[in-house]
């Protein structure tokens, strides 16, 4: 019975200590996780324009090491995202089951 009870508070321990944890990651995830608004799409296009106009005129020259390395990150996140998602999709790892 003693072991339970341990294993009871060690249980709780790891509840209490994770909640604001957990709040964060929900707060962060019901705001990166939504799929775009009609109210968001003049936002998508200045984008879109920046990093056009900015491929023309080479300010990607201008970029430090550090902003380099994580837009490298951030392609090979969603490359890998893109090929897990075929691999679900095709449910298999190699080829299409016709």
């Amino acid at each position: 019975m003693a072991a339970v009870g341990k294993l009871s508070g060690a249980i709780n321990n790891l509840i209490v200590a994770s909640r604001p944890r957990l709040q964060v990651a929900a707060k962060y995830a019901l705001v990166e996780l939504t799929p775009p608004k009609v109210s968001d799409i003049p936002a998508i296009r200045s984008g879109l324009g920046k990093l056009i106009s900015g491929a023309k005129n080479g300010a990607w020259k201008n970029t430090t090491v550090r902003e380099a390395w994580l837009n490298t990150l951030v392609t090979v996140e969603v490359l890998c995202w893109f090929f897990v998602g075929e691999c679900i999709g095709k449910r298999h790892y190699v080829g299409y089951d016709v």
